[in-house]
């Protein structure tokens, strides 16, 4: 008889990083609970961990590569596959060029430390400046703040939460996300722990969310004006001369520039745009300053607005100027085991802004990529450089980025496509040739990006649980041979030996760190509390952390003109403004196809205020048709009093009801794509990070 055995691992579906303890016997899964020996989960997981059974067990997921015919998608070799792949690269790049081939990175390749270890050679292999991926319709504005203000793009302050006073929230829901930018499992219960300890969590949102719920307090924002919320919030602290001295004074540059800028933002003046009343307004100010320790996060709904870099700076001198900056209970910066801040930056390697501009809409490079809202408009537009080979991998950008139908439009129209991915969905089906790769349970796994941004210092490596099938691949071998093919050079590294070179650049000397001590010792390793370090990691040319980057100041001037202008023209034919919405057993579109993760209640409906369903004379689970200037889509409206007025909500990743898929549970459980609605060119001018939030619509019964 054989007996039950147990595996312990990190769970890789969102940026958490809770700890898992699986039973497990032969190949069937008995049981995934949380690993109370982890020691940054302690034991705390949510639903989506448990979805790894179904995603390992999903007979829809592919295993061999396929190829589009005439007669449909048939099963190839994968030495077929790979020798067509290279042939159309170098057949496409030879006629056009090179920019002539794309490559989009979905959001799955930062959770996936093979993804990251030979991404980055392969997309060098290409020698295309036409790169994409997740970061443009995401956190963007974070690297371009980092950059300009700390000298490097991955230098993100992470909330201290764990030892707060007072946590100032805006565009974010870490009551159902758990943190993003901020791996912080458990999150609700160290909201709770705040307000336990005497302390307060404030959370400014349009909705009231998960957070709200279990939040001090919450206050309703008009969508797109956290900018305004921010300045308004650094006037009233300069103006009544509550800043004080911080330690970081002797470091910091561009504070008079600072000063003088929001003198003009008085809550007075604000008010009536930002939906928050201005006595409120200045309390918030007077007790983020006067409390022991505070802090300000600030997430998705702020990144994917028109003002996304503004705010994330503005976040940024808010926690500089009231001394929790580089402190416990403040926003602090880690010391992971892996330590990629530091490794890149004694190396130069600090990222890099606007040094080229796309072809079409002249928007500005970030970090070798292009923002994704032209990448559409790259493929359809003749020219010179025009995109005629696309390369997706683990993305559905037909889903996830502004204004999917044109992408649609777009990729139909490519003379080749290859899509990297497990599933046939809504954007793979375009592709000639799908190259498939193991998945989670499957997998190796090290968090390489998320150590660098959670709560606490630690480090653990999970090993494979279930051996592939002989036909399968890693998403390190596929790289890796398309990267050997086209540069003729040859990778014998492993990722474990990858990991064990990089372990000996660690900060941390007397723990040894390799990966056969971490094999070891599979629950993890604590390696302590965060801890003050900012001073010796500032990669400024001055090593002076500039308050004022010039890029932001005069951005400024398009804010006034847009913002404190109090006519929307938009408002007149479009009065709803629309915002995306996130829920616990939901993060990509490709967790649809488990059941555990959809079962229940339809999740993919409209929220409206109950006084703008009564203006309307609609009922609760009718449905109702949402138009925007870009598209339309019609869904059951879910009527509540937990939204402000004025605006609607649909969540993020559905819209399987396209023909073509093979992923079964989630046609069943299509739901319309919020994406379908958001415009392409509404786009943040100044980093070229999407506009999700906002969104201009109008309802029509």
């Amino acid at each position: 008889m054989i007996d039950n055995k147990v595996h312990y691992r990190t769970c890789n579906l969102c940026e958490a990083m809770c700890g898992l303890e699986i039973t497990y016997k032969e190949k069937d899964i008995i049981s995934i609970v949380g690993d109370k020996k982890d020691p940054l989960s302690k034991g705390y997981i949510c639903p989506k961990s448990l979805a790894l059974k179904d995603l390992y067990e999903d007979q829809d997921r592919l295993k061999t590569p396929i190829k589009r015919t005439e007669n449909g998608w048939e099963k190839i070799s994968w030495t077929e596959a790979f020798d067509e792949v290279e042939n159309q690269i170098k057949k496409i790049q030879e006629e056009y060029g090179n920019n002539a081939v794309a490559t989009y990175q979905g959001n799955p390749n930062v959770h996936n430390f093979g993804s990251i270890l030979y991404g980055g050679p392969f997309l060098k292999s290409l020698k295309t400046k036409q790169k994409y991926s997740a970061t443009s319709a995401d956190q963007l504005p974070h690297h371009i703040a980092s950059l300009k203000m700390f000298g490097h793009q991955m230098l993100i302050p992470i909330p201290d939460i764990e030892r707060t006073d007072y946590l100032l929230i805006l565009g974010a829901n870490p009551g159902a996300s758990n943190g993003s930018l901020l791996t912080a499992p458990g999150f609700p219960q160290k909201i709770k722990s705040i307000q336990k300890r005497g302390g307060k969590v404030i959370n400014i949102d349009p909705r009231f969310t998960e957070t709200s719920k279990i939040s001090t307090q919450h206050f309703y924002i008009n969508p797109g004006k956290d900018a305004l919320f921010l300045l308004s919030l650094l006037h009233v602290i300069f103006d009544h001369g509550v800043e004080e001295k911080t330690h970081l004074s002797d470091y910091l540059k561009g504070i008079e520039e600072v000063k003088e800028i929001v003198k003009e933002y008085s809550p007075q003046k604000t008010a009536p745009i930002i939906g928050i009343d201005s006595l409120e307004i200045e309390k918030i100010a007077k007790d983020f300053v006067n409390s022991k320790t505070s802090v300000c996060y600030g997430r998705m709904g702020v990144s994917t607005q028109e003002y996304g870099g503004v705010c994330q700076w503005l976040i940024n001198v808010l926690n500089i100027v009231t001394n929790n900056m580089d402190k416990v209970g403040g926003a602090m910066f880690t010391k992971p085991a892996i330590d990629l801040v530091y490794m890149t930056g004694i190396q130069g390697k600090v990222g890099n802004f606007d040094r080229y501009r796309s072809r079409v809409h002249n928007l500005p490079e970030y970090s070798g990529e292009l923002p994704v809202a032209t990448l559409a408009d790259e493929i359809l537009t003749e020219g010179e450089g025009q995109i005629k080979m696309f390369i997706c991998t683990a993305g559905n950008p037909v889903l996830s980025t502004p204004n999917g139908k044109k992408l649609e439009k777009a990729l139909d129209k490519l003379e080749f496509m290859v899509s990297i991915d497990i599933y046939l969905n809504e954007t793979s089906k375009y592709a000639d040739i799908i190259l498939p790769s193991t998945n989670g349970l499957e997998t190796a796994h090290y968090d390489l990006v998320f150590h660098q941004l959670a709560i606490r210092n630690t480090t653990k490596l999970s090993e494979i649980l279930f051996e592939k099938d002989k036909n399968q691949k890693h998403d390190w071998q596929i790289l890796n041979e398309l990267t050997e093919r086209i540069t003729g050079k040859k990778n014998n590294l492993t990722p474990h030996m990858m990991l064990d070179n990089m372990f000996k650049f660690s900060p941390y000397k007397e723990e040894k760190l390799s990966v056969k001590k971490l094999q070891e010792n599979p629950n993890g390793i604590d390696l302590g509390a965060l801890e003050p370090l900012l001073t010796k990691r500032i990669f400024t040319s001055d090593k002076k952390i500039n308050l004022s980057p010039k890029i932001f100041i005069d951005d400024l001037k398009r804010l006034n003109k847009e913002l404190l202008s109090s006519k929307d023209k938009e408002k007149t034919n479009y009065p709803f403004s629309l915002i995306g919405r996130r829920h616990l057993r939901n993060n990509n579109s490709w967790m649809h196809n488990s059941k555990l993760l959809m079962k229940g209640k339809n999740r993919c409906t409209v929220l409206m205020s109950s006084k703008d369903a009564i203006s309307l004379s609609i009922s609760d689970n009718q449905k109702i048709k949402i138009i925007s200037n870009v598209g339309s889509i019609e869904l059951p409206v879910e009527i509540t009093d937990e939204i402000k007025e004025g605006v609607l909500s649909i969540p993020h990743g559905f819209g399987h009801n396209r023909k073509g898929t093979k992923i079964k549970l989630a046609e069943k459980n299509p739901g319309e794509s919020i994406n379908d609605l958001t415009d392409d060119f509404k786009i943040d001018k100044l980093t070229g990070n999407v506009n999700f939030s906002g969104t201009r619509v109008q309802v029509k019964i």
